[in-house]
């Protein structure tokens, strides 16, 4: 029997009887990747901020398949249909792909939109093939909007899909930035260990000799060992912790997206390098060129990877606002909004 998450605190087996309009957002995870769950925190704050009208309502990738019919036979014109962001769009991870292809494909009558993602289809056999799939899905569906996170994707997205695209920031950066004055001192290595993985060993290995000879030295993932699993009830204390590790450090070094992005909310400097498919460098420079304290680099030299980080622990935490860049997406969610509320 499928969960619907109504708020982080109360879950039900059957959608609210009220007079609400509802928003569902499909294929939330339960999985321990902290930046995939920061953007589904994110994506609720952004809805009940911004569309308090809706009341929000979660349902979590595993039980996608049992809480279709359920939603499809509780569903009113006004309502919208939802699928998470956060950067699995393509053929690399097929499982979250197929699940997008049957929420798309089976609400086509409301407005559903697909937050934003970045899209990687391998220029292999097995990618096309997989592509054209998605491809047959999607565009059952006239009124299926998809939001691109990056011009790399935005583009892809173009000629992939006859669906229209819109542009906006990763939904993590809607969040609220911190500074909670914590002693800095550390260097946080968040590193990946997956198929999206090119940083060379040896680049990693000489940039930690060079700060473990002014500062402790710490490895982590943004995948978490423990809980082995998260909900829409827990993830929000996590996220806040994973905030306050990284308002610890001195510096950050990483190859994932999600890690750059709570350095920019922590006011952490960060070097990012990059990984199989450019997201995280195409997202920086669409977003976060402009903000001193983090980088990008595909540089292996030592020396030169040295000065880069010298230059960054010296950086002052400035202003920055990315929120007006989600307008594309308010936009869309609004002209909805007052379409139904005017008949």
């Amino acid at each position: 029997m499928a969960n619907f998450y109504v708020n982080p605190t109360e879950i039900t087996h059957d959608i609210p009887d009220n007079d609400r309009p509802k928003f569902y957002m499909f294929g939330v995870p339960s999985y321990t990747n902290m930046g995939d769950q920061a953007v589904s925190l994110a994506e609720r704050k952004y809805i009940e901020n911004e569309f308090s009208e809706y009341q929000y309502i979660e349902v979590l990738e595993e039980d996608d398949d049992e809480a279709i019919p359920v939603v499809k036979k509780h569903l009113q014109p006004q309502d919208i249909i939802a699928f998470t962001g956060g950067g699995n769009m393509g053929n690399l991870y097929p499982t979250h792909e197929e699940a997008r292809r049957k929420v798309f494909s089976t609400f086509t009558d409301n407005l559903t939109i697909s937050f934003p993602q970045s899209i990687h289809f391998e220029d292999t056999e097995a990618g096309q093939v997989e592509k054209r799939k998605s491809q047959q899905a999607y565009n059952k569906n006239p009124n299926l909007v998809l939001v691109a996170r990056d011009a790399q994707s935005f583009h892809r997205m173009q000629t992939t899909f006859q669906n229209p695209v819109i542009f906006t920031p990763d939904m993590v950066l809607y969040m609220d930035t911190v500074d909670w004055q914590f002693d800095r001192h550390g260097a946080l290595f968040v590193l990946r260990h997956d198929t999206e993985k090119v940083v060379k060993q040896s680049t990693i290995d000489n940039v930690k000799s060079v700060l473990d000879a002014t500062y402790p030295v710490k490895r982590v993932d943004t995948v978490l060992d423990n809980p082995k699993e998260i909900t829409p009830v827990t993830r929000e204390t996590l996220y806040e912790r994973e905030l306050e590790l990284f308002s610890q450090q001195n510096i950050v070094i990483t190859d994932r997206w999600h890690a750059m992005v709570f350095s920019v909310l922590t006011g952490t400097p960060c070097l990012l390098f990059g990984n199989s498919y450019g997201k995280g460098k195409h997202a920086y420079i669409d977003w976060l060129e402009h903000v001193n304290w983090i980088d990008y680099t595909e540089e292996n030299d030592t020396d030169r990877i040295k000065e880069v980080i010298e230059k960054l622990l010296v950086q002052k935490r400035h202003n920055y606002d990315v929120r007006k860049d989600f307008q594309q997406l308010h936009d869309v969610i609004t002209r909805y909004t007052r379409k139904w509320q005017s008949i």
